[in-house]
């Protein structure tokens, strides 16, 4: 579904960027545009990242325990 009207953005996309590394809607606006016309879609695009954000697995630690 289109999220941002203004700029052509989905929740796909959003989607893919939260995959990618994105983790706030100012990182969103960076790489989709969204948010950064109107500015109407926020409120959703920031709820389909949290949500996108909850449902991806840990990731495994990158150091390792002295002991």
């Amino acid at each position: 579904m289109y999220v941002c009207v203004c700029r052509g953005v989905t929740d796909h996309q959003i989607r893919a960027a939260a995959r990618e590394g994105a983790s706030s809607v100012d990182e969103l606006r960076d790489c989709l545009g969204v948010a950064s016309r109107c500015g109407k879609c926020s409120a959703l695009a920031a709820d389909i990242l949290h949500e996108s954000l909850r449902e991806q697995p840990p990731q495994p630690a990158l150091y390792y325990a002295a002991g």
